[in-house]
């Protein structure tokens, strides 16, 4: 269905705290990978659907082990486990010198992602900037979603990493209007004038720039929708400004993505209809006689 990374540059404010957000009010169904190559944090945060911890070994680690003789799309469901809640995840690495061995991977793992038919993936790419591999991961995403707070060295920071994805998206051809966004982690009494506020910069900058970037929206800043995502699900959590702001977020990245895919339908029928477009032929090129100047 569709690939959406999460990710931050200095400070990573609570890219994996979102992203479970996210997860557990996503409108379709929806799998949680963490594809942090400093290492994950679900496995020491979070119980398994039984209230027992998760498998370490059973995840990201399991898959890479298997992903040398190829890697398909339904490979990954065979390393996945469900949080206390229903929500499946792909448990991240553990340590972050376990990446060193899968430098190999991120490329296979964005496009295998992308093309899981029966669900979309939120991925956990934690704080970018250390392992440039992750940019074949990135490059992947219909939707690459940089978090960021709204004070003045977290914006500046940001204004720096959206120049630096859009290079690296460039290079790969990828880069498209709706495919970079920002989720500002806004404090509840300052929440619309914290959005506006990032949004102003990030236009201006992206304007001055030419980068492809909108400020998609916002999360609520909110420790105590933090603590009870930890493990209690539904009930007070459910009411928490937290899951609050990210089902509204959920709902516009939801809506962002058919439309996506509505527009990719279109194209695909207009060159059903037409054909592809064959560019017409160079124009002949004649050497000129002995002796004429060309």
């Amino acid at each position: 269905m569709a690939l959406i990374a999460l990710a931050a540059d200095k400070g990573a404010p609570g890219v994996t705290t979102v992203a479970t957000a996210l997860g557990a009010v996503w409108p379709r169904a929806v799998l949680l990978a963490e594809c942090d190559p400093a290492g994950g944090d679900l496995v020491y945060r979070l119980p398994g659907i039984d209230g027992g911890v998760l498998n370490p070994a059973k995840g990201l680690l399991s898959l890479g082990a298997t992903a040398r003789r190829g890697l398909h799309p339904e490979q990954i469901w065979e390393h996945t486990q469900k949080l206390v809640g229903g929500l499946d995840v792909l448990v991240g690495l553990t340590s972050g010198e376990q990446a060193a061995g899968l430098t190999w991977l991120w490329g296979p793992l964005g496009k295998a992602m992308a093309a899981m038919p029966d669900a979309d993936v939120l991925a956990d790419c934690g704080r970018l900037g250390a392992h440039p591999q992750m940019n074949e991961l990135l490059s992947e995403a219909s939707i690459v979603l940089l978090l960021a707070r709204a004070n003045l060295d977290h914006v500046a920071h940001l204004r720096e990493r959206i120049s630096a994805v859009a290079r690296a998206l460039t290079e790969r051809n990828r880069v498209t209007p709706a495919q970079i966004g920002v989720v500002v982690i806004a404090d509840p009494r300052q929440y619309r004038g914290s959005i506006d506020e990032v949004r102003r910069i990030v236009t201006a900058s992206a304007e001055s720039t030419r980068v492809p970037v909108s400020v998609l929206g916002g999360i609520a800043h909110d420790p105590k929708g933090a603590e009870m995502l930890r493990g209690q699900w539904g009930g007070r959590l459910d009411r928490s400004l937290l899951i609050r702001t990210a089902r509204e977020l959920a709902g516009r990245l939801a809506g962002r993505l058919a439309a996506q895919a509505q527009e990719q339908a279109r194209q695909a029928q207009a060159v059903q209809r037409t054909g592809p477009r064959v560019p017409p032929p160079p124009a002949p090129q004649f050497d000129p006689p002995a002796g004429v100047n060309a």
